[in-house]
């Protein structure tokens, strides 16, 4: 489309996606034929813009001659026009520094929570993040090692290898006249009997196997198996997983910034409404799984967003056996500036999978 339509036309609808990218406003033929090395009459202006709406690019969002472009405009434009940059070392310096704080989280999932918290503030937009269902929890995975790590008084941080390499810690409240001995003792006690077992499985028989070790775990002990185990394996009901997998959604607020309009203020209601709808919301972002790389969704490109006119911009992040296990990225208005953000996106994916290897 972009050959078919000719280098003065491409020129044209370039410079209107950009100012609209830029301020959100219609721009009309006379502005346009102002601006430096256009050259052209606001009447050979209109012409062309009539042709560009014509072909269903661009149109007027109010009764005058200003034009911004429609949903497909702005696909052709990211897609053939935009030029994408790689990020600058100051950038990236900036984003592991924004990022530094999630290496040192309790758990996989507070590293997510803390690494979209980050994205959101530094692409001011909202930041988002999927994890896939059959990774959102360790209750069906085969486990290979449990290690209790004494922390101080009535705290043990709980490390879990699973057989596929996937290591989970998580910080488990124990009793404060816990001595050390018993921790040890816990975890050599599990590990004669997690081999190849998944966690929901160990769940389901521990009373069992507790009652029969009376003799070989003293109370102490027993209580941190007991209530360590019971700890992790309710957790994702707690923390919000379900089969459907894990959404986390952070910085709302930077949603609000620069509405000015009733009809921005009612988009915005409509989007944080559609991120409440978490099962349309995570089979978006697992559709981009099919993919490597940076993936995004325009406006009307899916249903979920056909009404409040938002884009997604994610990337996949992967495990230590180089595995897509979640995406991560922002949803914002559609005129946010894809330029910056997508390689913003791509890096901050590409230091999640450094952090989970």
């Amino acid at each position: 489309m972009l050959v078919d339509m000719g280098r003065r036309n491409q020129d044209i609808f370039q410079q209107i996606v950009e100012a609209y990218l830029d301020t959100g406003a219609p721009i009309g033929s006379r502005t346009l034929s102002r601006l430096d090395g256009m050259g052209l009459s606001p009447a050979s202006i209109r012409n062309v813009m009539a042709d560009l709406e014509h072909a269903g690019l661009l149109y007027a969002p109010h009764k005058s001659a200003g034009r911004i472009p429609t949903h497909e405009g702005l696909r052709l434009f990211v897609d053939g026009l935009l030029q994408i940059g790689d990020l600058s070392t100051d950038e990236r310096v900036k984003i592991d520094a924004q990022l530094a704080g999630a290496e040192q989280a309790k758990s996989t999932e507070d590293m997510l929570r803390e690494t979209t918290q980050a994205l959101s503030g530094l692409s001011q937009c909202a930041g988002i993040v999927a994890v896939a269902p059959d990774d959102a929890h360790l209750h069906d995975e085969a486990l290979k090692q449990i290690e209790f790590v004494h922390l101080g008084p009535g705290q043990a941080l709980a490390v879990i290898v699973t057989q596929s390499g996937r290591v989970e810690n998580k910080v488990i409240q124990i009793p404060l006249d816990l001595p050390p001995s018993a921790l040890q003792q816990a975890s050599n006690f599990l590990n004669a009997r997690i081999a190849g077992q998944s966690m929901g499985t160990i769940s389901s028989r521990l009373a069992d196997e507790l009652a029969r070790a009376k003799a070989e775990l003293d109370r102490l002990a027993a209580k941190v198996v007991e209530d360590g185990l019971a700890d992790w394996v309710d957790d994702g009901a707690r923390k919000g997983n379900t089969p459907d997998g894990l959404l986390i959604v952070r910085g709302h607020a930077n949603l609000l910034d620069n509405v000015t309009a009733t009809e921005d203020l009612e988009r915005v209601r409509q989007l944080f409404a559609d991120l409440e709808t978490k099962s349309g919301m995570l089979e978006l972002l697992q559709s981009a799984r099919d993919g490597d790389g940076v993936r995004m969704f325009i406006g009307a490109e899916n249903p979920l967003f056909s009404l409040s006119g938002s884009s997604v911009i994610v990337s996949p992040y992967k495990d230590a056996q180089d595995r897509i296990i979640g995406m991560i990225g922002v949803i914002g208005p559609t005129r946010i500036n894809y330029g910056r953000i997508i390689p913003m996106v791509d890096y901050t994916a590409q230091v999640i999978s450094r952090l989970l290897k």
